[in-house]
């Protein structure tokens, strides 16, 4: 069942907004090689533990100011694909922790006067300063309209890190992932303005043909990508459909 949508646009994140540095600069990070003591805690409980506490991307972000290693992909994709700049308002779609959207008050310098980022997920998220927050299943019938009329205009990027939660059986993860990657790209084509952009998470095992198609009507040019901060034993990839060729393009 949905929550009822909560917005915040103020709040005291380390996060930065209207261009200025994300970093922190809160002392060093921890020493690589950390093992975790046994406990009650399980070994494969442990192990993924040890793995977090000594992946380099974690101890980037914390220094950084980042609130997830999450950051460092949508970097590394723009990096490679630049989406990012001179867009001006950008939807988040499964946004906590809020990594994505701290970059993305970044690149369109919103600010708590001049909101122009607009988050949403059913997980409750500390403020991120110049980024309006719903919290709210996306597959509410009611968070589309609400997402556009907090943004105030059409997007100039849709981001989505929506993952559904994992099974274990790669084949129904990825079929519960793929859903929420083709609702978000319907979302995007409706609502986004003509040379926009649209990301996602997905997960390998081959993304659904009848999707690939609607994208490659839409958009210019349609990339699937792994970036290096995305970790290797990790089954997601990153759907790019970059340049949207406005409403009329993909209604014929």
């Amino acid at each position: 069942m949905a929550r009822s949508p909560r917005r915040h646009t103020a709040g005291s994140s380390a996060a930065g907004a209207s261009g200025q540095s994300l970093s922190s600069g809160s002392g060093a990070g921890r020493k690589l090689g950390q093992k975790v003591k046994k406990g009650s805690l399980k070994a494969s409980s442990r192990r993924w533990l040890e793995r977090h506490l000594n992946d380099p991307y974690v101890q980037r972000a914390r220094l950084e100011g980042f609130r997830s290693r999450a950051a460092f992909k949508l970097l590394e994709i723009d990096e490679r694909h630049p989406i990012l700049k001179g867009a001006r308002r950008i939807i988040d779609l499964g946004a906590a922790p809020g990594g994505w959207s701290q970059i993305a008050a970044r690149v369109t310098g919103s600010n708590d006067h001049d909101a122009r980022v607009v988050a949403i997920d059913c997980l409750a998220m500390d403020p991120i300063p110049g980024v309006t927050i719903i919290e709210m299943d996306f597959l509410d019938d009611a968070a589309p309209g609400l997402l556009i009329d907090a943004l105030g205009g059409a997007p100039d990027i849709v981001l989505s890190d929506m993952a559904a939660p994992t099974t274990g059986h790669r084949r129904t993860d990825h079929l519960r992932t793929m859903a929420l990657t083709e609702a978000a790209a319907y979302f995007a084509v409706d609502v986004l303005r003509p040379g926009g952009h649209f990301l996602a998470k997905t997960f390998q095992g081959g993304t659904e043909r009848d999707l690939l198609t609607m994208l490659k009507q839409n958009f210019r040019s349609v990339i699937h990508m792994k970036p290096p901060a995305s970790r290797a034993q990790s089954v997601e990839m990153f759907l790019l459909a970059k340049e949207f060729k406005g409403r009329s393009a993909g209604s014929s």
